[in-house]
């Protein structure tokens, strides 16, 4: 099982860049947003009870996944500092059942972000989606640091279609 671990700021393209990976591979999605907008209507969002069951939805999915063999892309939206002890806790669950992770860190331009930000297709998630959110997030946490713990593909896809993105990791990954 290989796990593609995509990260970066709100508007990145994470999930578009995933779709592409999954449309080309055997790779199936489990992006950020799956867990959240299941326990949002039940849990108030950042509540301790909201926090505790998405990392637990998170960490067993990815854990099932390798276990099983499936290859999966996740998507995150990684604060450095804040979020290390989830994706240590997703580095040693893929390790321990026998899979291999593969760190992709997608960056762009400011202003691409601000264009971005406000497509339509992030309406339909409850997903940062307008100017002031994004001001107000990437203000607060560090976003565009790689993990610490092991080495990411970093890729600028200002200028970059989701596709030819797609192919990068790809091919840099040998899925």
């Amino acid at each position: 099982m290989k796990l593609i671990f995509i990260y970066g700021a709100p508007g990145v393209g994470k999930l578009t860049v995933a779709n592409e990976i999954a449309r080309k591979t055997d790779f199936k999605v489990f992006h950020n947003h799956l867990s959240i907008d299941a326990i949002e209507p039940i849990f108030e969002f950042g509540s301790e009870s909201f926090w505790k069951l998405i990392d637990l939805i998170r960490v067993e999915t990815i854990t099932e996944a390798a276990r099983v063999g499936q290859n999966l892309v996740h998507t995150f939206c990684y604060a450095k500092g804040e979020d290390d002890e989830y994706v240590t806790k997703i580095i040693k669950t893929v390790e321990e059942n026998g899979g291999e992770i593969c760190f992709v860190l997608l960056v762009c331009e400011h202003s691409e972000l601000e264009k971005r930000v406000l497509e339509e297709s992030r309406m339909k998630f409850k997903k940062a989606n307008n100017l002031e959110l994004l001001k107000e997030i990437l203000e607060k946490y560090d976003l565009f640091s790689p993990v610490p713990f092991q080495e990411s593909l970093r890729i600028d896809n200002t200028n970059l279609s989701a596709e030819a993105t797609a192919r990068k990791i790809i091919e840099h990954y040998k899925v």
